[in-house]
């Protein structure tokens, strides 16, 4: 249901604002996507997540943990080991974003389509049409 204010879409305090500034990055979802399965390590995510960066991890995993959504475990041991597993916040991400996931299955040929205009310069799309 969406307000008939549309202000209220435009405040910082919208729930929908919030809840896409906490997972609509890049790289958010696949993260959570892969916590659902249980704990996970830094490597694992590595492994599992073609093309992310250290960089862009290790900031990803540091919003997620500050903002409540993942817990980190560091096991004083050598060599250092690191967890990373969902609160119980982080939980209730996961059905909203596996809905998403679904739909996108679903449409992935207009996804595709989608994601080809948009590496196409504007330019040449003008001349398509």
């Amino acid at each position: 249901m969406v307000p008939k204010n549309e202000q209220i879409l435009l405040s910082a305090d919208c729930p929908m604002r919030q809840m896409l500034d906490l997972v609509g990055d890049k790289w958010t979802p696949p993260i959570l996507y892969l916590l659902s399965s249980g704990t996970k390590r830094y490597t694992d995510f590595q492994r599992q997540i073609p093309g992310i960066s250290k960089k862009m991890l290790t900031q990803t995993l540091r919003r997620l943990e500050s903002a409540g959504v993942i817990n980190r475990t560091v096991y004083p041991i050598v060599p250092p080991k690191v967890e990373y597993y969902l609160t119980p916040f982080g939980e209730k991400l996961i059905e909203p974003i596996a809905g998403l996931a679904k739909w996108a299955w679903q449409h992935q040929e207009e996804l595709k389509l989608v994601y080809k205009r948009q590496q196409t310069p504007v330019s040449s799309q003008k001349l398509e049409n």
